[in-house]
């Protein structure tokens, strides 16, 4: 990622944290939800298992997906990013 692209991620980011419906990656996979499903504690363990460097949701986007898929299906006990994403999604908006 050049020095460019790295200044557009985080300035699109301080955007998306202004907005008072965005949840981060850290809230959205919480210790909780990790390690209900999953045998990793915490949502920075599993990126550093499959060897991800995220820091950003941009960051997920650029992940190549088959490999994404395969750490996810072999890491914790979804089928696919998908349906990880909607299950954390609708656990977190039943404890708010």
């Amino acid at each position: 990622m050049s020095l460019d692209e790295l200044l557009k991620d985080l300035q699109g980011q301080n955007t998306v944290q202004e907005d008072p419906n965005f949840i981060s990656l850290d809230e959205l996979f919480n210790d909780a939800f990790m390690s209900k499903h999953s045998s990793l504690k915490t949502f920075a363990a599993f990126l550093e298992k499959g060897n991800f460097q995220v820091k950003t949701q941009a960051d997920i986007n650029n992940i190549h997906a088959e490999l994404f898929e395969r750490h996810i299906v072999r890491e914790t006990d979804f089928a696919n990013w998908k349906s990880m994403l909607e299950t954390a999604n609708k656990e977190y908006a039943g404890k708010k």
